[in-house]
Order: C-alpha cells, then structure tokens, then sequence
C-alpha cells in the first residue's frame, strides 16, 4: 500500500525556517516523481515544487524560488521541503504528492495528508 506522510509543519515567525519532511512507503522512491503542494485557506491548490527522479531536474514556483529547496533521501524513502525566509503568504497546508511517472507529468496519483504552515508576522 501506498502512504505518504508528512510533518515538521507548524507556526514560525516571518523570517523564519521549516523542514517539512515526507516519509513515503509501497513503491520505490526513485522511481516516481515527486512533488509538494500547498493549500491556503479559501485559495486553489498551488504546486510549490516538483522532483523529477529520471533526471534530478526540480521546478519551483516563482511565489517561493530562491527561498525553498526540495531534496530527497532515497534510502529512507523520504522527500525534504526546506522553507527558508518564510512569509504570512506561504501560510498553507503542504502536501506531497506522487506522481504517475518517474518524469513529473502532473499526474499525482498519491497524496499524503497534509501538514500545517503558519507564518506570523
């Protein structure tokens, strides 16, 4: 079966730093890409960040380029999200996602539970 698992949410300052972590089981890490996601209250899904593991090539959103850097440890099976600079706006739940195909397509067929951003100012 299938499971992602994410943590390290929670509520910083503005300015500040979250590791966002997701332990994924039931496939082979390198094998799929994979991304992360945030939701903001009242507001549409927002793709942050996305892996493709065929070539190791990482797309960001322009909202959080130069601040965020995902990273991954194949043999823990475990994605990374570091947030760095953190503003009121990146305030979210954060998921991450597996995609369909080892190049990422978009097509997320997992979807871990989520876990809560809060950024003071």
């Amino acid at each position: 079966e299938v499971q992602l698992v994410e943590s390290g949410g929670g509520v910083v300052q503005a300015g500040g730093s979250l590791r966002l972590s997701c332990a994924a089981s039931g496939f082979t890490f390198g094998d799929y890409a994979i991304g992360w996601f945030r939701q903001a209250p009242g507001k549409e899904r927002e793709r942050v960040s996305c892996t493709s593991t065929f070539d190791g090539t990482t797309y960001y959103a322009d909202s959080v380029k130069g601040r965020f850097t995902a990273s991954h440890d194949s043999a823990k099976n475990t994605a990374f999200l570091q947030m760095n600079s953190l503003k009121s706006e990146d305030t979210a739940v954060y998921y991450c996602a597996k995609d369909r195909e080892q190049l990422y397509t978009g097509g997320m067929d997992y979807w871990g539970k989520g876990t809560l951003v809060t950024v003071s100012s």
